[in-house]
């Protein structure tokens, strides 16, 4: 069993989704479990229209009909039968339009999941339906009755035991060799869809792999390979060809993007290689992540935009104590904030992470009753893994530095964005 995963620039228009048949004939029967995302900026689209029907925006029908609009042309240059269209993309369309005639409820994350995965659903079906058509059959499944999790909405926590029955009862159930299923979607126990963390559709794929003992996981992308920094970003940028199972785990939780953090961890329990390749040239050899020993470390430039940085300090000028670290703490729990860096000195505690928005600031108006607080936005988290002193300048040029740290292996800076 191979598992392939194509992600949305993939699959972003008809010719993506006919070089995606292409690949598959190129491993002819060969069982294939084939994890889809949302087709193109879909994703971005769908949050547009969960944010324009909480707020009541008269920009809602026009967002819809963008999202139907675009999913239509591909289907219609696949030449998909329109008997097809009335069986398996409308319905969708139908149930989503329903739900958004609906007065939604004050848990975002929960309506978060209910709207956003229309986009996996939507893709994986025009896939599924244009390879039926042309010859490829295959099994289209349904995620959410596989991946079992919890019901920490937008961040679903996965019951292995579950998942693993449910997946091994579906695979002895259903014949067909190729198998497609989404991404980044998951269930519970209740049937309420979930999902798994923003470019989620990766650690899909690790879960499949794990549960099936997948000979290999490749994930289809448009870049040659794992590359050692943004190309957009950085000049002569070049690819790694392989990498240990431990340093792709610590460059994805440094936010490198080309890899889900929680992706690598059940491959590596396993000792299942992933791959990433090109989906242009899906003969070149791209990158192997495995239980491998490289020669030497290609230094790897990693940069997470639109960060906060915000510091901490007590309101009576007390030193910052264990008592005040375990209460932030609870506090960003307690709103899902994930720290990306965080440095404490005698009288103050600060971290950087991610800017969203209305979270941030709902969680920094809580913790202001207990605590004097600073924070910047605007602000970028650079790490450089394997780092060369020669290069510091190149990166950071003469930008502000608001905090900095340094081991043998990484330094990482938050500075103010360009």
């Amino acid at each position: 069993m191979k598992v392939f995963k194509f992600g949305g620039a993939s699959v972003k228009d008809s010719s993506g989704v006919k070089n995606l048949k292409k690949i598959l004939l190129l491993f002819g029967n060969e069982p294939i479990t084939v994890v889809i995302s949302a087709m193109g900026k879909t994703t971005n689209l769908m949050e547009k229209i969960l944010d324009a029907w909480l707020q009541h925006s008269d920009e809602l029908p026009i967002l819809l009909n963008q999202l139907t609009q675009y999913h239509l042309d591909i289907i219609h240059e696949l030449n998909i039968p329109q008997s097809d269209i009335s069986d398996h993309i409308d319905p969708l369309l139908e149930q989503l339009k329903a739900i958004l005639t609906e007065k939604p409820s004050e848990h975002y994350d929960y309506e978060y999941d209910r709207i956003v995965p229309f986009g996996e659903y939507l893709s994986t079906t025009i896939v599924s339906l244009f390879l039926n058509r042309e010859g490829i059959h295959n099994r289209l499944l349904n995620a959410a009755h596989l991946i079992r999790t919890d019901n920490r909405f937008r961040e679903g926590q996965v019951d292995w035991e579950t998942t693993e029955n449910l997946i091994l009862e579906a695979y002895q159930t259903y014949s067909e060799p190729l198998k497609i299923t989404q991404g980044f979607i998951g269930g519970t126990f209740e049937k309420s869809t979930t999902t798994l963390g923003r470019e989620g559709s990766d650690y899909s794929a690790a879960i499949f792999a794990y549960v099936l003992n997948a000979e290999e996981v490749t994930i289809w992308k448009d870049v040659p390979g794992l590359l050692n920094a943004d190309p957009k970003r950085f000049d002569n940028v070049v690819k790694i060809d392989q990498l240990p199972y431990e340093e792709a785990i610590e460059l994805a939780y440094y936010g490198a993007t080309v890899i889900h953090p929680k992706t690598i961890k059940p491959l590596q329990n396993k000792q299942i290689p992933l791959y990433v390749k090109p989906f242009l040239s899906p003969n070149e050899p791209g990158t192997l992540i495995a239980d491998v020993i490289p020669e030497k470390y290609v230094p790897c430039y990693i940069v997470k935009e639109d960060q906060v940085l915000i510091s901490f300090y007590p309101k009576d000028f007390s030193f910052i104590a264990v008592n005040h670290l375990s209460g932030i703490f609870q506090t960003l729990s307690q709103y899902h904030v994930k720290i990306n860096l965080m440095q404490n000195s005698a009288l103050s505690f600060s971290i950087c992470i991610n800017n969203q928005k209305s979270k941030t600031r709902k969680m920094i108006r809580t913790l202001s009753k207990k605590y004097r607080i600073k924070y910047n936005e605007k602000v970028e988290l650079i790490t450089l893994r394997h780092y060369e002193e020669n290069t510091f300048d190149e990166v950071f040029g003469k930008r502000k530095i608001f905090v900095e740290q340094k081991d043998r292996t990484t330094f990482q800076v938050v500075v103010r964005s360009k």
